[in-house]
């Protein structure tokens, strides 16, 4: 296939996804923004006025940083894990690897859907937190840069789910029981430094940590963890899952009964 060729595949795999979660915005952009409202008025307001200050700001400015990241986490990675599984279970998936179309394509049509969802609710969210806190980036480039890698590492990890997933509930299971834990525990409602040494230690086996609070550095300066190691971090958990989603399709693992 020669260049138009790969970008075109490549432009209407993007364009497939886009229009699958706009389609369903209700489902898929709405409930974001009224769970993130709901934590914002019950941790924010009501729990925040009795917290004060964390890190030099108010309770609700500090969480909101976090609040962002876990809307863009769980929507990266439900969007490709229920969409690769529904091409995997209609055996539609198994003709676009057969196709022409490089791996890498097929894989990066996927992964850009999933960006592209994590990073509009994240937009929602954060414009939604404006009507409750003020907010001012405070690096611009640290910002961006996390939200898209980490929208990327999430939606690589949601395509390995769907990969080995054999029917709907299991793509529910790793966000239940590994996310939704991980994400409470990775400094999003509280401070990492204002743990105990044995705790903060632990933390920093939670990768989501260095993702919460890089964000929060470029948005309000502040990070309770060396802001180009969590950069680092990040990256190279991309670049590992992206191996490995690659290494799984090209072998047609879990797509050949």
């Amino acid at each position: 296939m020669n260049f138009t060729q790969l970008r075109i595949a490549l432009f209407t795999l993007v364009q497939k996804e886009i229009r699958r979660f706009m389609r369903i915005w209700p489902q898929t952009l709405l409930p974001p923004a009224i769970t993130m409202s709901l934590y914002f008025v019950i941790f924010g307001n009501l729990v925040g006025s009795r917290i004060g200050q964390m890190g030099g700001f108010s309770y609700m400015q500090f969480i909101v940083p976090g609040l962002i990241m876990m809307a863009v986490i769980t929507n990266s990675y439900a969007n490709v894990s229920a969409s690769f599984f529904s091409a995997k279970f209609q055996k539609s998936i198994e003709e676009l690897i057969m196709s022409p179309v490089p791996l890498h394509l097929v894989l990066w049509g996927y992964v850009i859907g999933g960006v592209c969802r994590g990073v509009l609710v994240g937009a929602i969210v954060t414009a939604m937190s404006l009507f409750f806190t003020d907010l001012a980036i405070h690096n611009v480039f640290v910002t961006i840069y996390t939200v898209i890698v980490t929208s990327l590492l999430f939606s690589l990890g949601g395509l390995i789910n769907a990969v080995y997933a054999k029917s709907f509930d299991d793509i529910s299971i790793i966000p239940t029981f590994v996310l939704t834990p991980l994400t409470y525990l990775g400094g999003v409602f509280y401070a990492i430094s204002s743990l105990s040494p044995f705790w903060q230690n632990l933390s920093l086996v939670n990768p989501i940590v260095y993702m919460v609070n890089a964000f929060r550095f470029g948005i309000l300066g502040h990070s309770d963890v060396n802001v180009s190691f969590s950069l680092s971090i990040v990256t190279l958990c991309c670049v590992a899952l992206y191996g490995i989603a690659y290494y799984l399709l090209s072998r047609g693992e879990g797509m050949r009964e």
